[in-house]
């Protein structure tokens, strides 16, 4: 078959933090160069890619000479500036596309998505004032949580209300910013589907993963996952369904709570995701490869997975054990090259290994 895009192109990605470090040297073992795009000085992903641009968002000589030295773009987040992406669509292939960004962007937006699908999501609702607050409490119940529809991430931009006594502190929490509230979901443990889709429409998904999170943050991701081959099998399709309704390209990330009641889908996130960093060690195509093949129009890896794994994250003062984990059996470390460690502050991850 003759490749999409030639071996020796230039991938741009936008974002330089440990995904663009990773999608790059995943890239880099395909033949493909990579360029990055990011407003902060000494990024991760530019210690591993052919090229590095730092500016801002709105700089748009910038942006422009980035855009006309790649063949194609990727990213490795989601809250892009709709400007800049306005500019570089002009410029060069954008995978995955415009509407995934549209629909993640925005809670709102995502769960009305998904509920469009009729898939099932916790109960929401917009708030955009103390009245729809308090008449959204009075239907959805609590305990529940405030979050701001935009830009929130490992725990941030969010407030727990466990009775409606807390509902002015947690508006006033967001600082004026549009917020969705969605009821607590009693579930039994969660779970994340890392899928693909390729250029011609192919999907390919991991194994689901089992996750752990505290403070907000994802701790551990342990695979196999504990769910039936019937859920299992939901869990792959219900991901499938999503990448398709988005016309999607590329690898994403679609969290689940699973319940008494079947699987809850919690969010969804356009890029390679933390829970999916067990496939550097358990599979032979892993997903940042994947993200890569499918882009690029290369046929997608199976994702079959060879060993089970527990992927943990290593934050803040975490990196005080590397000297340790460095001497554990079956343990694959993986740092982000970030030159200052902070409290939670994602600094890198290790994949414990357990073969069959």
């Amino acid at each position: 078959m003759t490749l999409t895009l030639p071996i020796g192109s230039t991938i741009g990605i936008i974002g330089g933090g440990q995904l663009g470090r990773m999608l790059s040297v995943a890239a880099s073992r395909l033949g493909f160069r990579c360029h990055i795009y990011e407003p902060g000085a000494n990024p991760p992903a530019g210690q591993v890619a052919n090229q590095v641009t730092i500016a801002a968002y709105d700089d748009h000589a910038a942006l422009r000479a980035f855009g006309e030295s790649v063949d194609i773009i990727t990213y490795e987040f989601e809250n892009i500036p709709t400007e800049a992406l306005d500019l570089l669509q002009d410029l060069a292939p954008i995978h995955p596309g415009r509407e995934a960004l549209r629909v993640s962007q925005d809670r709102l937006t995502e769960k009305m998505f998904l509920r469009d699908l009729g898939l099932n999501t916790a109960p929401f609702a917009d708030i955009t004032d103390a009245a729809s607050l308090n008449a959204a409490l009075a239907e959805i119940g609590t305990p529940s949580i405030l979050k701001t529809r935009r830009f929130g991430y490992d725990g941030k931009g969010q407030a727990r209300i466990m009775s409606p006594d807390d509902a002015a502190q947690a508006l006033a929490d967001m600082e004026g910013a549009p917020a969705i509230l969605e009821a607590f979901v009693t579930f039994a443990h969660e779970v994340s589907v890392i899928a693909a889709r390729s250029l011609d429409g192919a999907v390919a998904a991991f194994d689901p993963g089992e996750n752990v999170h505290s403070d907000g943050i994802l701790r551990t991701t342990t695979v196999p996952a504990r769910l039936s081959q019937n859920q299992r099998t939901d869990a792959v399709l219900i991901a499938a369904e999503i990448a398709n309704a988005l016309n999607y390209v590329g690898v994403m990330g679609v969290e689940l709570f699973v319940t008494a009641d079947g699987l809850i889908v919690n969010e969804i996130a356009p890029r390679v995701h933390n829970s999916g960093h067990w496939t550097q060690n358990g599979c032979a195509v892993d997903q940042f490869e994947q993200h890569i093949r499918a882009i690029a129009g290369w046929p997608l890896g199976d994702g079959q997975r060879y060993a089970d794994v527990v992927m943990e994250n290593l934050i803040g003062d975490d990196m005080d054990r590397v000297p340790e984990l460095a001497k554990t059996p079956d343990c694959a470390i993986h740092l982000y090259g970030k030159s200052e460690t902070k409290p939670g502050r994602k600094m890198g991850h290790v994949n414990h290994i357990k073969r069959g």
